[in-house]
């Protein structure tokens, strides 16, 4: 039986698509569709369901799944057991959002080559929602963003929380008691890109307190925002973890107006399986990371979710 044959397989199962794989496997999507069709004519049966919604398993195709990811293993680790003397090898794409690049990525990366000194890494920045498109659909192999992804073949790791805070510059209009959280909503308020879970917050937040219609400008790079809210132009909703040096120096402050934003929380969402054990040791790697780097800057900057350190995967 063709082991190739077999991780194509397992390919269009993870990503139910067959030009997903194609991507993935550097392929056509002919030759994947040959590859199936050829597994399927050996085994005398019918692996896949094509229809309107895209691809999925038969029953039979779900009892082969187990099988060909026991092969695959099988032959990753008589490969490793011969020849264990080279590094780690391969590419690991990896997405996070903003707040991440800002507080420790760099130690991450900083960790992984020093670990991995061979293997390629390749980074992309946006929005928590669209990493969470492209992991599903296998153009990132982990991301670093704010919600649980409920997909069968993603794992999920809370790592830490950011607790939220109001900010603005010390020397601007902005910096003065606030009876209420709608006396201050009178002002500008800036936050992140439009429809992400800091800005859906902060709507619903000022919703909850009959705030109808707040004037909240979002933009899409924290350097942008925390420039913006130093120069003057608003009040910022963001964690106070971005902001650290110009908030110790009194640049900036934080202000009280009674009532506190809710939470930024951090996930790892990674797609599990055979094959995949250099980003299981990257999930790894992160949980340390973030333990380490929340200690460092305490809990009013980052606080480590609960149980990281027995490593609470959600599935």
């Amino acid at each position: 039986m063709n082991l190739k044959f077999l991780e194509t397989f397992v390919w269009v199962a993870r990503l139910q698509s067959f030009s997903l794989t194609a991507e993935k496997m550097f392929s056509t999507q002919a030759a994947i569709s040959s590859r199936i069709a050829s597994l399927e004519e050996e085994l005398g049966l019918r692996l896949f369901v094509r229809d309107s919604r895209g691809v999925s398993l038969t029953l039979e195709g779900l009892k082969v799944l187990d099988y060909a990811e026991q092969m695959l293993e099988v032959q990753r680790a008589l490969k490793y057991s011969l020849d264990n003397t080279n590094p780690q090898q391969g590419l690991v794409r990896i997405g996070v959002m903003d707040t991440v690049i800002h507080t420790w990525l760099s130690p991450l990366m900083s960790t992984l080559m020093q670990t991995f000194p061979a293997v390629e890494i390749e980074i992309t920045a946006d929005a928590a929602r669209n990493l969470c498109d492209q992991l599903q659909k296998g153009y990132l192999d982990i991301v670093f963003q704010t919600d649980l992804i409920r997909h069968e073949s993603v794992r999920n790791l809370e790592l830490a929380h950011y607790p939220m805070h109001w900010i603005a510059a010390s020397n601007s209009i902005y910096a003065r008691p606030y009876a209420s959280l709608a006396e201050m909503a009178s002002e500008r308020i800036i936050t992140f890109v439009k429809n992400s879970r800091p800005h859906q917050d902060v709507l619903n937040l000022l919703h909850a307190h009959g705030i109808g219609t707040p004037r909240v400008s979002c933009v899409n790079s924290v350097s942008a925002m925390t420039r913006l809210i130093r120069d003057g132009f608003g009040i910022g909703a963001l964690p106070a973890a971005l902001v650290a040096k110009p908030l110790a120096s009194g640049e900036l402050i934080q202000l009280e107006p009674g009532t506190r934003l809710p939470q930024l929380d951090v996930v790892a969402s990674w797609r599990a399986g055979v094959g995949l054990e250099l980003i299981e040791s990257i999930v790894d790697m992160s949980r340390q990371v973030v333990s380490q780097y929340a200690a460092d800057v305490g809990p009013l900057r980052m606080v480590p979710a609960p149980g990281l350190n027995n490593r609470r995967t959600l599935e």
